[in-house]
């Protein structure tokens, strides 16, 4: 046998064996590359919703009685009321949204009869449209069909945020190919050598050190724990400062579970200004009094919290008087961006359409708050990067006026947050 013939086959087995890693890493690699099927289009359900929290959701929720009552069939009961003066009970409903003077004046008993059930007088909203006002009923009569996840976040079926990329996974993957692979070369290169030393006639050693005395396992191995400690060392360096997890003990045991969870009170109802400026409040105990004024004794605490409220407020619930000097409650921050980023809660409610649970994870579960998300630069990124925008029934992007006849003329598919510049330092970062 020539000694091309036995260098042939002694590579030969290791090349199959090459290609058929390579075979099984295509095949992983294609698996992890499958993404979800398309939700169906909720932009007029989504429209809706956002109206009604920026208009009616600090008095009213679409399946629990607040202020205002629980919403969910108001069209069924309005149009059972019966037609007047030639508009039907829909009709009326309309009227009554924009301005609830105006059946009351006009003479329509139901209105009537609404508007002495309640001590509270209802907004006024003569802005609003009746397509606008459409979309809010249609999300009022089906508020479960989007959630727990909205069609616009890159969340999971659980409510969870977009992942952070360059996860553990990747790196045991890379480091296991890599592993093999360096296994390969040296496997390649001993036969090589052993066949080189027996071409020039110099004796080949048939007594090995183990292997991992053996100076190339020695540098594959250092290599490879250069890799780990390096990657380690970012890794580490990256997440410094960073309190994902962080939970810390609040002044009074306010249930998230409860409220969102068990009642469906809205976000919004308590965190009012997070669609309408950069940061979304803390709320005042004057809208915990909205409920508790009469909600005295809770299922989880009895009267031992809710008795810290009427201590913050000054309420007296034996004589139902507001007779104490009010108090603030002193709650300890949880989610917290550096000074130097700019993140706009308004922007990303209201024009992204983003759920709560996209950030703040599924707030509606959990007992006390913690932090879900890492708030980090590479997670936002990715977030940004994996976001589709929502064209459709949204003012906000009527200027992109290229994207809008790209995907008419079927150029594009979709438009993220990263192609109308969302990726740009500036956007955070100025």
């Amino acid at each position: 046998m020539t000694i091309q013939s036995r260098m042939n086959s002694a590579i030969q087995p290791n090349h199959r064996f090459s290609v058929s890693l390579q075979s099984i890493f295509v095949a992983l690699i294609s698996f992890s590359c499958l993404f979800a099927s398309a939700e169906v289009d909720k932009a007029k359900w989504n429209e809706g919703k956002s109206l009604f929290k920026s208009n009616c959701a600090a008095c009213h929720n679409p399946k629990v009685d607040g202020t205002g009552p629980a919403l969910q069939g108001v069209t069924a009961r309005w149009e059972a009321a019966g037609e007047y003066k030639g508009k039907t009970g829909t009709q009326w409903l309309y009227t009554w949204i924009k301005n609830y003077n105006d059946p009351v004046n006009a003479g329509y008993k139901y209105a009537m009869d609404m508007a002495n059930s309640r001590p509270s007088a209802m907004n006024i909203f003569a802005t609003l449209k009746d397509a606008d006002i459409e979309n809010m009923l249609l999300y009022i009569e089906n508020p479960d069909i989007g959630t727990p996840t909205g069609p616009t976040g890159p969340t999971g079926g659980d409510g969870s945020a977009p992942k952070e990329s360059g996860s553990n996974t990747t790196l045991i993957i890379f480091v296991f190919f890599l592993v093999v692979l360096v296994a390969i070369l040296i496997g390649i290169t001993s036969k090589l050598d052993k066949l080189v030393a027996e071409k020039n006639g110099e004796p080949v050693e048939t007594a090995k050190a183990p292997f991992w005395r053996r100076p190339k396992w020695i540098t594959a191995f250092a290599l490879i724990g250069i890799v780990l400690l390096g990657y380690a060392g970012v890794d580490w360096g990256t997440h410094l400062g960073r309190q994902q997890g962080y939970q810390p003990t609040q002044p009074i045991k306010y249930s998230h579970a409860l409220h969102a969870g068990t009642h469906k009170i809205e976000c919004q109802y308590c965190h009012s200004t997070a669609n309408k400026g950069k940061h979304a409040n803390i709320p005042s105990v004057n809208t915990c009094m909205n409920c508790h004024k009469n909600v005295q004794k809770g299922p989880k605490y009895g009267t031992e919290e809710i008795a810290k409220i009427y201590e913050a407020v000054g309420w007296d619930a034996k004589t139902q008087t507001y007779s104490k000097e009010p108090k603030p409650v002193e709650w300890v921050r949880i989610h917290n961006l550096p000074d130097h980023v700019y993140f706009n809660h308004a922007q990303h409610v209201n024009a992204g359409k983003v759920q709560c649970q996209t950030c703040h994870g599924p707030i509606e579960t959990m007992e006390e708050v913690y932090q879900y998300a890492p708030l980090s630069m590479g997670w936002c990124i990715n977030c940004h990067r994996q976001t589709e925008v929502q064209f459709a029934s949204n003012n906000y992007y009527t200027a992109y006026e290229k994207f809008h006849q790209d995907i008419k003329d079927k150029k594009i598919s979709k438009v993220t947050v990263e192609t109308i510049g969302g990726t740009e330092c500036q956007r955070c970062h100025y």
